[in-house]
């Protein structure tokens, strides 16, 4: 098979498996049928091909893809899932640190990044002296749009 067509035969074998079990009706899986499982299968092929074709770019799409379904399927099926809005970043960091496994680029920006995110979901349960965090947090929670404007005009400056 060429490599350029490959992605989408991943594609293809993935959600023709999710189509042909959803006709099925397997009792097991009923919880599959959703639009996450989707974006998981999505996220699954961009992986597989970034992994086979050793086109090592997919791999930070397809983790973020991945990821992004894994959460929104558990938030949906399961009471215990962590519902908080730092799970994306910690799957962005997650994300650097696979890609970082094969093009030895991203290791500083995922590990910033997943130890915000810890620190951000776990904030809840922060000692006294913390308190001014809170009030950061809160300004973060408001006007993150603008951090992303920010970091927008970064990158579009930069070489």
């Amino acid at each position: 098979m060429k490599k350029q067509h490959s992605l989408l035969a991943y594609l293809l074998i993935g959600i023709g498996i999710y189509f042909l079990l959803r006709e099925l009706k397997i009792p097991i899986l009923t919880n599959f049928y959703s639009w996450q499982t989707l974006l998981i299968i999505i996220g699954l092929a961009l992986l597989i091909h970034g992994y086979s074709s050793k086109y090592y770019q997919n791999l930070l799409a397809g983790t973020i893809v991945l990821g992004i379904g894994i959460h929104l399927h558990g938030v949906q099926h399961y009471s215990f899932w962590i519902d908080h809005w730092a799970v994306y970043i910690l799957i962005v960091g997650i994300a650097f640190l696979v890609r970082f496994i094969k093009t030895k680029k991203g290791l500083f920006t995922g590990l910033i990044l997943i130890t915000l995110a810890v620190f951000l979901i776990f904030s809840v349960n922060l000692p006294i002296y913390f308190d001014w965090l809170y009030t950061v947090i809160d300004l973060l929670e408001r006007f993150w749009p603008v951090l992303l404007i920010i970091i927008g005009f970064f990158l579009l400056k930069r070489k």
